[in-house]
């Protein structure tokens, strides 16, 4: 079974510019199965510039199952569009380099503009991170920051 191990945290300044490994990419995506939170599987439709997929997603917060699936273009414009539940979260993806991982930093658009998160995917959840002096707070368990969770508010929490 696939599984994904990732850490999260607020990015507290742009330092994270000098240090990415290309331009960040656009993605768009919303969700056919919300899920009630953290403990129930969820469904992501993502344009990711010129490609899509279909995610599907276990319980968890740190450590969960995910499935994965790429799907014509046609037919995740048209899922965003009449399938999934409005707002589609709107964010660009850029990726970091930092000790040796690989960090993905999202700076969120619309109704979710100004909030910025960083990610770390782990082989293992033991595995030390080290810190990036550009991340503040860590909010791996703290539900409201799941995309699913955010499409659903009209701004960011209050960090």
């Amino acid at each position: 079974m696939p599984t994904e191990i990732e850490r999260k945290f607020l990015v507290v300044d742009d330092r994270w510019r000098g240090a990415a490994l290309g331009p960040g990419l656009r993605l768009r995506q919303g969700y056919l199965r919300g899920g009630g939170g953290p403990q129930h599987p969820l469904v992501r439709v993502r344009l990711a510039g010129e490609q899509a997929f279909l995610t599907i997603k276990g319980p968890g917060l740190m450590i969960r199952a995910e499935y994965e699936y790429p799907i014509p273009l046609a037919d995740a414009e048209a899922m965003l569009g009449t399938l999934c539940a409005p707002p589609v979260i709107e964010k660009t993806r850029t990726r970091v380099a930092h000790a040796g991982l690989v960090w993905e930093v999202d700076v969120f658009a619309g109704h979710l503009g100004g909030l910025v998160l960083a990610e770390v995917e782990l082989a293992d959840a033991a595995q030390p991170v080290p810190l990036p002096p550009w991340v503040g707070r860590e909010v791996t368990q703290d539900p409201r920051y799941l995309n699913s969770a955010l499409a659903k508010l009209p701004a960011p929490p209050p960090g």
